[in-house]
């Protein structure tokens, strides 16, 4: 059985007394959960702190970004090793907002995947369709060409994460069917190109507005193996709350 993920995307929210204050107000409300892996990325700046509140916690870190090279001339970016010494154990590659906003395509996801898997982190690999592709009728289509060129060649550990684009920040989400159909296609693809075994065993999110009162339909799935969350993951509260209705949902 996979066991459930919950990672909470802050964006570029939080100062660093804010995020390490979130995890003082988060840890007790989550200390007794079982059964499920919750992560929080925070801004960059705020990674170390973070990562050190959370230190001896059932809390991990992922970093939002990252960039494929160890070291160089490159003005802004973050390496792999640069997060992990930070304290993160995984990293958010192809989010949407990194493919609308700069460019990013499928090439670079997989380089930055495969980087940061290379550096021991697990890849939280993005894919998901637009409003304009799914009206054409094309989510599909456009799900086999990110899980074929934003995972090729991978090896190592990573998390895919689905999340339509039109349903991030905008309260809409995909309903239980739509999700279960993308989440059961994408493992199809995963099992034609790692075997069944391992695509058995590799995990599938969702994101895209998820809220504590939508989380336990959409964890009870059978190819739904957690979710990726936004806006509400900024208060302590309502992420527990999503992190303990994901575990009912899997028990």
């Amino acid at each position: 059985m996979r066991t459930p993920f919950i990672a909470g995307n802050w964006k570029m929210f939080k100062t660093v007394g804010e995020a390490a204050a979130f995890i003082r107000q988060l840890q007790p409300l989550v200390e007794r959960v079982t059964g499920v892996d919750i992560v929080v990325a925070p801004p960059f700046t705020a990674l170390h702190a973070v990562a050190s509140a959370a230190r001896g916690t059932n809390i991990g870190v992922s970093a939002q970004d990252v960039y494929f090279e160890r070291e160089g001339a490159f003005t802004g970016e973050i390496s792999p090793g640069m997060i992990a010494e930070a304290g993160a154990a995984y990293v958010i590659v192809g989010h949407s907002e990194r493919r609308r906003l700069f460019g990013e395509d499928d090439r670079v996801v997989n380089r930055k995947a495969a980087a940061a898997i290379g550096a021991g982190l697990t890849a939280i690999v993005c894919v998901g369709e637009t409003l304009e592709e799914r009206e054409r009728g094309e989510t599909l289509a456009v799900l086999d060409r990110q899980v074929q060129a934003s995972l090729a060649g991978l090896t190592g550990s990573f998390i895919v994460a689905y999340e339509p684009v039109w349903a991030i920040g905008t309260g809409r989400n995909a309903t239980a069917a739509q999700a279960q159909e993308a989440h059961a296609h994408i493992r199809r693809r995963l099992a034609d190109a790692l075997g069944a075994e391992q695509a058995d065993r590799c995990r599938v999110i969702y994101g895209g507005s998820v809220k504590p009162d939508n989380i336990r339909e959409l964890a009870a799935l059978p190819d739904v193996d957690g979710a990726l969350v936004g806006g509400a993951s900024l208060d302590a509260a309502s992420f527990a709350a999503i992190v303990t209705g994901s575990r009912a949902a899997a028990v």
